[in-house]
């Protein structure tokens, strides 16, 4: 019975990769908001659930196929696998997927969040550039790794699963109000 599920579970997922990513990406992006909630301390008694509910909703209904257009538009684009062919992806990616991700999450996440539009626009634009920092700093590398190693119909998860420590990040920086902490560091300073 177990062999005849893992067969049928493996031709499905095969024959459906972006479905496949969407499920592991609505396990994963809820997975990192759970990890940062409890590096801030919550517990099962206290978790924000409707918090990874987002996260899960965002992930698997945005996330996962607008990477799944990007991998197979660069795929399209460049289909050898090789170290120079993912070095060029993992570039061009960066100056075209990446920003466009980081500032939608922001956007998606608030407006999930009931904020409004304008709302959702100013913590973009006092979040997106301290993210995209960190993100230029990590995803080159495993998206080199990812567009020169590992074959087209894994790289949904393989980055899915790369992305929790991304994810994790992120709902730090979604959480965290960069306006109080510059202030807080900037008193700081000034009394010392």
């Amino acid at each position: 019975m177990l062999t005849f599920i893992k067969n049928h579970w493996r031709l499905f997922t095969t024959t459906h990769p972006l479905l496949r990513g969407s499920i592991t990406y609505a396990v994963l992006w809820p997975t990192g908001s759970l990890i940062q909630q409890s590096l801030d301390g919550k517990n099962f008694k206290n978790y924000d659930y409707m918090r990874m509910l987002r996260f899960s909703i965002f992930g698997s209904l945005y996330v996962a196929p607008t990477l799944y257009g990007w991998v197979k538009l660069s795929t399209a684009m460049w289909p050898q696998m090789t170290l120079r062919v993912g070095l060029k992806k993992a570039a061009v990616e960066q100056i075209s997927y990446g920003p466009f991700a980081c500032a939608s999450f922001f956007i998606g996440m608030s407006l999930l969040e009931g904020k409004t539009f304008k709302e959702a626009i100013e913590e973009t634009k006092q979040k997106f550039w301290p993210t995209f920092e960190v993100a230029m700093c990590i995803w080159p590398i495993i998206q080199t790794i990812n567009f020169s190693m590992i074959p087209e119909k894994n790289r949904i998860v393989f980055v899915s699963i790369c992305s929790i420590i991304w994810t994790t990040f992120l709902a730090f920086m979604k959480r965290t109000d960069l306006q109080n902490s510059v202030d807080h560091l900037e008193s700081n300073i000034q009394y010392k």
